[in-house]
């Protein structure tokens, strides 16, 4: 049997997925509020970043992977046009279906489909941008995942990896004292699932750090990476740059 972990716990790679989407499902209609608490809004200061690195224009292409509620493919749509496409994925049907919503609420329709990130359903070369905020941690296989992602972008598209990273050896006790802590309690409060913020907190250990992560992207074939840590390194974006 082929093992993978799921948080601190060590679980067949078959079980991975479904666990995953289990947390996900709790949590989804809460999404948004606990970001918020967690994070002390943070969150929308580093997805605005993002898209600013994106520098998207009038007409590009993009993929955004681990969608869920909306927030990027929102930001994205402004920035591409009606000429543009930005077609909004996630593996979980719950926060797909909560961050469509979302989007029809804002008066914004885009393509909007459950994927594997393992298993992209689009043709080689075809987006100028993908992008994954706080998703890829939960991928079994993150080097697959990669790939599939460099194969999708067109020569000299861009990578743009938002996810939880390093935090700078200072912040690391309190962050540990936060992460274990608080958060599950608030999580419980807000969502009723302390389990799913304690899996949150775990995975992020689990997660490469920032060298390693850049490593690994430059292995899937990006003639190009560099990071940008954020908030102390509680955040990284990766931006890589397909050859």
């Amino acid at each position: 049997m082929s093992t993978t972990h799921f948080g601190f716990e060590s679980v067949d790679e078959k079980d991975k997925a479904r666990r995953v989407r289990g947390v996900f499902d709790s949590v989804a209609s809460k999404y948004d509020v606990m970001n918020d608490l967690m994070s002390g809004g943070l969150h929308r200061a580093w997805k605005a970043y993002t898209v600013m690195v994106a520098n998207l224009r009038e007409g590009s292409q993009v993929l955004d992977i681990a969608g869920g509620t909306g927030d990027l493919a929102l930001a994205f749509a402004k920035k591409v046009g009606r000429s543009g496409c930005v077609v909004h994925t996630d593996i979980n049907e719950a926060m797909l279906r909560t961050g469509r919503n979302r989007l029809i609420d804002a008066g914004v329709v885009l393509p909007t489909l459950v994927c594997d990130a393992e298993k992209l359903p689009f043709a080689n070369a075809h987006f100028d941008v993908v992008s994954v905020a706080f998703g890829l941690r939960n991928m079994t296989h993150k080097d697959v995942a990669l790939r599939e992602m460099c194969r999708v972008l067109k020569p000299g598209g861009k990578l743009l990896v938002l996810e939880f990273s390093k935090v700078a050896k200072p912040l690391s006790k309190m962050y540990d004292w936060y992460s274990f802590n608080v958060l599950p309690q608030v999580g419980k409060l807000v969502t009723g699932d302390a389990q799913s913020y304690r899996y949150l907190a775990e995975s992020i250990r689990m997660h490469p750090g920032q060298e390693e992560l850049k490593a690994l992207m430059q292995q899937v074939g990006f003639g190009h990476v560099d990071y940008h840590n954020m908030t102390g390194g509680v955040v990284a974006l990766h931006v890589g740059i397909k050859c």
